[in-house]
């Protein structure tokens, strides 16, 4: 396997930042102009927050990161420090934020670790290992949220009725089987038969108008065989500890809304299941988002989702959701990344 630098460092570029920024901010602005119900009132209203449910948003932020910064560590085997672990998490953060949301930071992941000592085979394994995690969880996790949300899980926007009738739910069921195959397929692949996979690959892509592409098939498929190796013999507490850090990551990421809501409404048990439900709808719905870190598609539909929640405080909350969840990463990125640099780069030897 073999990283370009230079495409790398084209994707973790501090000046990028700008780009997810203007496009937030230029949504926030027409939504401001565009629903006669925002005004400068309207904008004082983030004063009438509960502090103390801000502040368990906050937590839940910080949860979310140090759960992590643990699971990488873990992952490697501790091969990572804790500082050289929060790096590491910064900078893929802050390479999912300005990537298209469908694109992602893996390789760049992969880049990271394997800049921090890690050698390529087992970057690309234990980076293979978390998106896996992360799909799993979306897999087994949406259809018991979605029984427990009792039909309440998609929206009735007006909006979203004249945009896209009945295919928000489409698109969700048509996603989460696409989600779901290539979760399988990855699994199987990474722990199962790697070199069946390889084989696979290479008579799918012997097909003529593929064959052009079966020179990278076969590199990709080596890649599979080589990180397969590395989970061999782990033990069912990896595993166990892997999976139930994994719960707790997305678990701290959802409840962060379901707390800043709170920070405006009081929310029966009910409720906060069917927002912590449509969380999953809008997670696919930002993963399919074409602009860096879903920016300006994520503040355009959290009023879709979320406003019947939200008396008159809609739009306040979704900029404080952006605030807390999304434009943290691209500061933090832009502060660490020449740091990172200077001491992978210069100083490492």
């Amino acid at each position: 396997m073999k990283l370009d630098n230079r495409e790398i460092f084209k994707t973790l570029n501090p000046n990028k930042v700008w780009v997810p920024v203007l496009i937030g901010i230029g949504i926030v602005f027409f939504m401001f102009y565009m629903d006669p119900t925002v005004n400068a009132q309207t904008l004082r209203g983030v004063f009438d927050a509960s502090i103390w449910s801000l502040l368990l948003a906050l937590v839940f932020i910080v949860m979310r990161d140090a759960g992590y910064v643990f699971r990488i560590r873990e992952i490697t085997d501790k091969h990572l420090t804790w500082g050289r672990a929060i790096y590491v998490i910064i900078l893929w953060e802050f390479a999912s934020a300005v990537t298209p949301s469908i694109v992602g930071g893996t390789a760049v992941a992969v880049f990271i670790l394997h800049k921090e000592g890690i050698p390529l085979g087992k970057a690309l394994a234990f980076t293979m290992l978390t998106a896996i995690m992360d799909n799993l969880f979306f897999v087994l996790g949406a259809p018991i949220i979605l029984y427990l949300a009792q039909g309440y899980i998609f929206p009735e926007s007006r909006i979203l009725e004249m945009r896209l009738g009945n295919s928000l739910e489409y698109l969700f069921w048509v996603s989460y089987t696409l989600y779901t195959l290539y979760s399988l397929l990855m699994a199987l692949a990474l722990f199962y038969r790697p070199r069946v996979f390889k084989w696979i690959l290479l008579k799918l892509f012997s097909i003529r108008w593929l064959k052009k592409w079966k020179y990278q098939a076969n590199g990709y498929g080596d890649q599979i065989i080589e990180a397969s190796k590395e989970f061999k013999g782990k033990n069912l507490t990896y595993w166990l500890v892997i999976v139930g850090t994994t719960i707790f990551i997305w678990s701290s990421r959802y409840f962060m809304l379901n707390a800043l809501i709170s920070a405006y409404e009081s929310l029966s048990l009910f409720e906060h299941v069917v927002v912590f439900a449509r969380q999953i709808i809008m997670w696919i719905v930002m993963m399919i988002s074409p602009t860096p870190g879903s920016s300006g598609t994520a503040e355009f539909f959290f009023a879709q989702f979320f406003n019947e929640f939200l008396t008159g405080y809609t739009f306040v909350t979704s900029i404080l959701w952006r605030m807390f969840s999304y434009y943290p990463y691209l500061l933090l990125g832009a502060v660490f990344l020449p740091r990172w640099i200077r001491q992978v780069f210069f100083r490492k030897k």
